[in-house]
């Protein structure tokens, strides 16, 4: 079963600002030395229905370590189904394969939806959860960024090739380089392996293409966030050529 929703708790200003802006915030907690800076967050928050709450200290409430004051309880956003992800004109997605940090998740996130990636996929275990932390380094970029969960990623994978989607795995010891990927402007899935391990066994199986991103000498390998960001960035370069 599909979960029923994701982001329940996000901390920091600007996670909290989107999450405000987005209407779903019920309850915004506020130490009392920033009520002055976040008058206009408070507002949004009540104008939606939400309520204000100042405390002295977020330090028993809150997930994270720099929350900078603010911390909000909100009405879970949707999970998308792969079918809704492809039901696009020309998908662009990022898969993760395991992530097992939440900041990395959140960079991913924030990055792909720069670069306007249409959506994310994630596994529903053993992978970092969609938590404050995560919210907090996606910077806004949950709110709006469609993810789909699912159980298996390779079951994920095999199934967005029967939705016509292209899917490339990032990986050092890739045959081909991500910069010379001209399939990158047809609908495509980006995956990126776990920290540390890398692509899974049953997931390069899967994959259609595996790609490298050519480093200098004396580097090994890239963070997982930095790499989904080049690869992220390159398929908005190449599409960007064709308009």
């Amino acid at each position: 079963m599909a979960p029923a929703g994701f982001g329940v708790r996000v901390e920091g200003l600007n996670a909290v600002r989107a999450a405000a802006r987005a209407g779903r915030v019920v309850d915004l907690w506020v130490e009392a030395p920033r009520l002055r800076t976040v008058g206009d967050l408070a507002k949004v928050v009540t104008q939606h229905g939400g309520r204000l709450h100042r405390v002295d200290s977020l330090l028993d409430r809150a997930e994270t370590e720099h929350h900078q004051g603010v911390a909000a309880d909100c009405r879970p956003l949707p999970v998308a189904s792969l079918e809704e992800l492809t039901d696009i004109g020309r998908p662009a997605l990022m898969v993760l394969d395991h992530i097992v940090d939440p900041h990395n998740l959140g960079a991913i996130a924030r990055s792909s939806k720069a670069a306007g990636m249409t959506g994310l996929v994630a596994a529903t275990r053993r992978a970092a959860p969609f938590s404050a932390t995560a919210f907090k380094a996606a910077a806004g970029a949950l709110e709006t960024l469609p993810v789909a969960m699912v159980s298996s990623i390779a079951d994920a994978l095999s199934r967005l090739n029967q939705l016509g989607v292209w899917t490339v795995g990032l990986d050092a010891g890739g045959s081909q380089e991500l910069f010379d990927l001209e399939l990158l402007s047809e609908p495509v899935a980006i995956v990126v392996g776990a920290e540390g391990t890398g692509l899974s066994e049953l997931v390069r199986t899967r994959l259609e293409v595996i790609a490298r991103i050519d480093l200098a000498p004396e580097v090994e390998s890239l963070n997982a966030s930095v790499a989904a960001a080049l690869a992220a960035f390159e398929i908005r370069r190449r599409r960007d050529l064709e308009t």
